[in-house]
């Protein structure tokens, strides 16, 4: 018996609707950046973004403070989805589990593979991200040519793939550890937590408070302070039955949707989007570290995530949704593909201190992401129509 999709409730229609319009705001800042950096007032609008505000550059003030808080929203979303949401039921959760694994792994492997053993290495983690709002931004303009399970599916495995990102970042991009930072910061979520779960607190004054010092402790620790942000989010109390009204988890989703698709994403894209682009800009884009970046996004998402599906499902471990065809399948893994937010994001972590590399790098992600973005709308418009009638 095929798995019957969910129907779609209030909260994911929202959800779905404030992230294709941040996807679309965020196109325009993107061109903004690139036009303006490559004109004559170019070094002027670059030099703004490293003003010294407060002891960090205004850069690292949206890099390191504003997208602790866009972490945060993403760690409230998947703790949505495991409470009442499509990772709440296994069966449900365990397709796009498996995907977002094959989508990680397999972008992973080819930028490995092209620069194991060279300075480049580090950029392993570029690839493996997938940006959701530029994502389901494609998904919205097919709207009715596919099905609803499709935008489940990728909100689904998207969220996971931002999960694997923040773990990566903790692991691997970490700067020299501060062991007593890092346990002070252990111990006020360890408080946080208690406050929800032994003295039940609802109230999100002390969970804010307390979310701030543990950034700042996080900050100090060498391990990067957005993290915070996710841990934040998995101690503030959820509760499934009041979730459309009460739940403190809830209350700072929906407060916080806005500010980060209007104002936090736009302005990171305005901040890390801006290359300037010389003469011999294409040249940069032929090194073994961009073709693994664009190989990864572009071939390595696709294949990974129809390959791992596909032997889970030939293996009986995973069933397709009822309205769910092999084309879905392929078509979201090339729209995970499109990597932007999350794959800058990590740049700046991999190439610290390294411009060249890291403009040769985020002009990679932009390119790769334009064509996956551009092929997944076209391979889904083509072939996406439902698949209630056809047998998967």
């Amino acid at each position: 018996m095929d798995i019957v999709p969910r129907t779609l409730s209030n909260t994911f229609n929202k959800f779905f609707e404030s992230e294709k319009s941040s996807g679309n705001l965020l196109i325009i800042c993107i061109v903004l950046a690139l036009v303006i950096t490559n004109s004559p007032i170019g070094p002027d609008y670059l030099s703004f973004w490293q003003r010294n505000v407060g002891g960090l550059s205004l850069e690292h003030w949206i890099n390191d403070a504003l997208m602790a808080i866009f972490f945060l929203l993403i760690g409230l979303e998947l703790e949505r989805e495991l409470y009442i949401g499509e990772l709440s039921n296994f069966k449900n959760a365990l397709l796009p589990i498996v995907a977002a694994i094959g989508g990680m792994v397999a972008p992973a492997l080819i930028h490995f593979s092209l620069n194991g053993g060279t300075p480049t290495q580090n950029g392993i983690g570029i690839p493996m991200a997938t940006d959701i709002a530029f994502a389901l931004g494609v998904l919205a303009i097919l709207g009715n040519r596919i099905p609803a399970s499709l935008k489940v599916f990728v909100v689904a495995f998207a969220v996971i793939d931002d999960l694997g990102a923040i773990v990566i970042i903790a692991a691997f991009y970490t700067a020299q550890l501060s062991v007593w930072y890092l346990v002070g910061a252990l111990a006020v979520w360890t408080l946080l937590l208690a406050l929800n779960r032994l003295f039940r607190v609802m109230s999100l004054f002390p969970y804010l408070v307390g979310g701030t010092l543990m950034w700042f402790l996080m900050l100090n620790s060498g391990i990067h302070a957005t993290v915070a942000g996710v841990m934040l989010a998995f101690a503030i109390p959820f509760s499934a039955k009041d979730d459309d009204q009460k739940s403190p988890s809830h209350k700072l989703e929906h407060f916080l949707h806005k500010p980060v698709a209007f104002i936090i994403l736009p302005l990171f894209a305005l901040a890390n989007t801006g290359i300037a682009m010389e003469a011999d800009w294409t040249q940069d884009l032929t090194n073994a570290n961009s073709v693994g970046i664009a190989a990864g996004l572009i071939a390595g998402k696709p294949l990974g995530v129809t390959f791992l599906c596909f032997v889970a499902i030939a293996s009986g471990i995973c069933r397709l949704p009822s309205d769910f065809k092999w084309s879905h399948m392929i078509g979201a893994g090339i729209l995970g593909g499109i990597g932007v937010t999350m794959s800058i994001f990590i740049t700046n972590l991999a190439f610290s201190g390294n411009p060249e590399t890291i403009n040769a790098s985020k002009m990679a992600i932009l390119l790769a992401s334009l064509v996956a973005g551009v092929f997944g709308f076209l391979w889904l418009r083509l072939l996406g129509k439902s698949g209630a009638d056809t047998k998967a």
